[in-house]
């Protein structure tokens, strides 16, 4: 089971939306804790070691290190614009 880290941007993106969502959010990253790259997870093109998964209309964009065995969710944000990949280059660019 991996570690998770990084679930105070979850937190802060979480904190305005309906219930429903954010239990839906949550259950999807949870799930990452038992299984770091499950079927319907993609590798972000150019940044080796990054991943995202969706859940609903929303986008988990997350780091693996399996020698670490650790999970570390980067960004959550909604799937129908860029707005999380220009987020995620600010990060990491």
């Amino acid at each position: 089971m991996a570690k998770l880290d990084g679930l105070e941007a979850v937190l802060e993106f979480i904190k305005g939306l309906q219930p429903k969502i954010t239990a839906q959010i949550a259950k999807k990253i949870l799930a990452l804790n038992i299984d770091p790259l499950p079927a319907d997870s993609k590798e972000l093109k150019g940044y080796s070691g990054y991943y995202r998964v969706d859940s609903g209309e929303y986008r988990i964009v997350y780091r693996f290190d399996s020698e670490e065995d650790l999970v570390q969710i980067v960004l959550v944000g909604k799937r129908n614009d860029d707005e999380v990949y220009k987020q995620l280059r600010r990060l990491l660019d």
